[in-house]
């Protein structure tokens, strides 16, 4: 059985968390630009991934990125 591709852009943006649970994790858009007229704690908001709730999204990177799940 041949190794499936991994959708590249996927697996930058999505880490699974540590610690045993394995939540699937997301950077918070808005991060590239425009920040200098932010204030400093919007921007720190910026730095810490948040957990993908949607059930939908969680089952797209896993299709996108099935080997994302077997590292670690």
């Amino acid at each position: 059985m041949p190794k499936i591709k991994t959708h590249k852009s996927t697996s930058k943006r999505f880490r699974l968390s540590r610690g045993g649970k394995g939540k699937l994790m997301r950077t918070r858009q808005g991060k590239s630009h425009l920040r200098r007229k932010k204030p400093a704690n919007v921007r720190r908001t910026y730095d810490e991934m948040i957990v993908v709730e949607h059930k939908g999204t969680q089952a797209r990177v896993k299709r996108l990125a099935p080997y994302l799940h077997e590292q670690e």
